[in-house]
């Protein structure tokens, strides 16, 4: 070898150790960053002649596991989502109040099912019923209050979603940028490591907000679709939009119909300028945002549903008086006359009948609607099993609806007609009998609290008698926890407690027994949409049975909740341990090869020295 190629080689050693160094203090400096990739450089031979007469750095190497990273993103989503129901169902159980104590629920209604035996026992006493009022008030203002609790924490989610938008349009915004920034780098020097490490952490951080899919394309830029193959980031950023409804209340609700919608949705706008709702095609299935949107639109809402019921189903079980009809026969066919005049909006006819020909029951519940836009009513809007639900509007007079019922019923073979009055006569099919009406009944709802009978309106909706009312504004049993209170003429004179009509004894028990066995021992039926029970086999029990489902099962919900959590944080350790042993900083092994480079220094300068000294004496000869 030459003394010219000693010096180059020399150099070159020399240069290469300068940017190892270099790299080597960088990673020491960065060991406690986040999201910073350990580097290290990648050295070729450089040869001229068939002869080695140097070194060169090639490239800056980041040391990571890609396949880690990969499943650390997955699980990244997973613990984001996770990490947020979590918390809501932690907040959420502070709404219902540690089971036994005086802020409950079942204590509340505990208290007021003493009451009511107290009463029971001394109808005629005073004070028996003041504290049968008191105790009602409390559980009713019981369940206002947690009304209002579930609809703040859907505020929040509301609130967690916008949040999170801005922060997603941040991250998929700076990951364009990067692209850009990475293509028009082809050398990877240790500027263009820097921009890696910066789009891996905006990555990281759009992963957590939602779940995702990174595909590599040309010149080091990264594609970002969601799991459902909507893209995110190409080489533009999507802009992702929310917008946020205000004030949020039970019948604030999402729905793919934007006139329906009370409640904000996500929008995407692509770099094309087309747009697609992310909730409406549930492209987001993880992460916080999904997360927050289960809770607003499923969790929360079914927690507000099940407070609902218990607050129709005790109005009801009070007001609602059940009439049969009359049997009857005529030209040869069997049935039932009854009076519908007394119906209210949501009351219903109910027909029960057998098909002789495969032996099978069958229930038809007529619903009195006022409001024609409603119509036709899904079968689900009654608690009942199995039954076929017509909405009968009864906007156009009684003649319209004998005529709307025979049509409703006319497919079974039952006839109907009003043979006087407000009266329905509903008969079978004739000869052959291949049809039995077993039972035409009415339930209407008492509004009066002096009406000759047990049933009066306890419970209302606000000033308003509840009737399970369905209209343009939705359910009348929807938000129904929220607004339900003591009717206020009951407050100003408690001996309606006892006293339903003319003749009434103050000491008589009767009504005081009633409202204390439909409030304590009666079989009600809950709807599904609680989710106790199922739409073929509702829950039917007790109240006192009913709350102690909801309680335990949002008990349940809570635990696999939190139990979640804690199994994605014991995954994303294990995975974020795994990933930091290889793209971590070990100090200890950055000193080592400090200590390398510094010999390999030391060894590159000796030759130049060597060279000079060589030069110097060739000079002097």
């Amino acid at each position: 070898m030459s003394l010219s190629q000693a010096l180059i080689s020399a150099i070159s050693g020399l240069k290469a150790n300068q940017s190892s160094l270099a790299l080597v203090s960088a990673n020491v400096a960065n060991a406690g960053t986040a999201g910073y990739v350990r580097k290290s450089v990648n050295q070729v031979a450089v040869s001229g002649s068939g002869t080695g007469i140097g070194v060169r750095i090639s490239a800056i190497q980041r040391e990571l596991d890609q396949y880690v990273q990969r499943q650390l993103r997955v699980e990244n989503s997973g613990a984001g989502y996770a990490t947020t129901r979590a918390q809501f169902y932690n907040q959420l159980q502070a709404v219902y109040g540690t089971p036994g104590s005086d802020a409950s629920l079942e204590t509340a209604f505990n208290k007021f099912s003493e009451s009511l035996q107290a009463l029971t026992s001394s109808p005629d006493d005073t004070a028996a019923r003041a504290s049968v009022i008191s105790t009602a008030q409390l559980l009713a203002q019981q369940l206002n209050t947690m009304s209002a609790g579930i609809q703040g924490l859907r505020q929040n989610a509301e609130l967690g979603i916008a949040d999170s938008i801005s922060q997603a349009n941040d991250a998929m915004q700076q990951i364009a940028a990067l692209n850009a920034r990475i293509a028009s780098s082809p050398n990877m020097d240790a500027a263009t490591a820097t921009m890696y490490d910066q789009r891996d952490a905006y990555i990281d951080k759009l992963s957590k907000l939602m779940d995702i899919n990174i595909i590599a394309n040309d010149n080091n830029q990264l594609a970002i679709y969601t799991n459902s193959g909507i893209q995110l980031v190409g080489t533009t950023a999507s802009v992702l939009s929310f917008d946020p409804q205000g004030t949020m209340s039970a019948n604030t609700q999402w729905s793919a119909d934007p006139n329906a919608r009370g409640v904000g949705t996500i929008t995407l706008t692509s770099a094309n300028g087309s747009k697609v709702d992310l909730i409406e095609t549930n492209a987001i299935r993880s992460g916080q945002i999904a997360a927050y949107i289960q809770m607003r639109d499923q969790d929360l809402v079914q927690a507000q549903t099940q407070l609902d019921a218990l607050a129709a189903v005790m109005a009801s079980a009070l007001s609602d008086k059940t009439v049969t009809g009359t049997a009857v026969s005529s030209a040869g066919q069997d049935g039932f006359d009854i009076d519908i005049s007394g119906l209210a909006a949501g009351n219903r006819i109910t027909i029960n009948y057998t098909d002789s020909l495969t032996n099978t029951p069958h229930t038809i519940n007529l619903i009195r609607v006022d409001d024609a836009s409603m119509l036709p009513l899904s079968d689900d809007v009654t608690a009942t099993a199995n039954d076929k639900v017509y909405g009968i509007d009864f906007s156009g007079g009684l003649s319209s609806v004998y005529g709307q019922i025979a049509a409703a019923i006319g497919s079974t073979g039952m006839v109907a007609s009003n043979p006087s009055g407000s009266l329905l006569r509903v008969l079978n099919d004739g000869p052959g009998n291949a049809i039995t009406v077993n039972s035409v009944t009415t339930t209407t709802t008492a509004t009066a609290l002096n009406g000759g009978s047990s049933e009066l309106p306890f419970f209302t909706d606000g000033a308003k008698v509840f009737t399970g009312a369905i209209t343009g504004a939705g359910a009348q049993s929807v938000g129904l926890a929220g607004r339900i209170t003591i009717n206020g003429a009951l407050v100003a004179d408690p001996s309606k407690l006892i006293v339903y009509g003319a003749g009434v004894a103050a000491g008589d028990s009767t009504r005081a027994d009633f409202i204390y066995n439909q409030l304590t021992g009666a079989s009600l039926q809950f709807s599904s949409a609680t989710g106790i029970g199922s739409t073929n086999s509702p829950f039917s029990g007790s109240i006192t049975t009913y709350l102690r489902q909801v309680i335990s099962m949002q008990g349940q919900a809570a635990d696999a909740a939190y139990s979640l959590m804690q199994g994605q944080d014991v995954v994303l350790s294990a995975l974020q341990q795994r990933f930091d042993d290889t793209a971590g900083v070990n100090v200890d092994s950055e000193m080592a090869n400090l200590m390398a480079l510094q010999n390999s220094y030391a060894a590159n300068a000796r030759v130049l020295s060597a060279v000079r000294e060589m030069l110097d004496t060739l000079m002097q000869l």
